[in-house]
């Protein structure tokens, strides 16, 4: 079974920064691609960004230009948000998915088999 933890949610003020990660640390995280995802209450799961294994990325548009995926070891990858939104608040989960997934794919759910349990990120006005 494996198990991916999400750490680094919390309350910030609109404007502000946090830094999520996703760790597991009897895995290699190199070798799949990583997505984020978020839910916000009483709507679908949907699609925040994703880094495959040769380094390549998307965002979803509301992310561009705020939110950067990175890997900072072996076994653990961040999401760094700035410039948070209220419109921002959710759950935010990890993923991992095929280590080589187009930039249509990374955005797919269905293309992800493993799943943290997610952190809640609240963005107050």
């Amino acid at each position: 079974q494996v198990q991916l933890v999400e750490s680094g949610g919390g309350l910030v003020q609109a404007g502000g920064s946090l830094r999520l990660s996703c760790a597991d640390s009897g895995r290699t995280f190199s070798s799949y691609t990583m997505g984020w995802f978020r839910q916000a209450p009483g709507k679908e799961r949907e699609f925040v960004g994703a880094v495959r294994s040769d380094g390549g990325t998307n965002y979803a548009d509301s992310a561009k230009g705020r939110f950067t995926i990175s890997r900072d070891n072996a076994n653990k990858v961040s999401l760094q948000m700035n410039s948070l939104k209220p419109e921002d608040t959710a759950v935010y989960y990890c993923a991992t998915g095929r280590s080589f997934l187009s930039i249509v794919t990374m955005m797919r759910i269905r293309n992800y088999d493993y799943w943290g349990q997610g952190t809640q990120v609240t963005v107050s006005s």
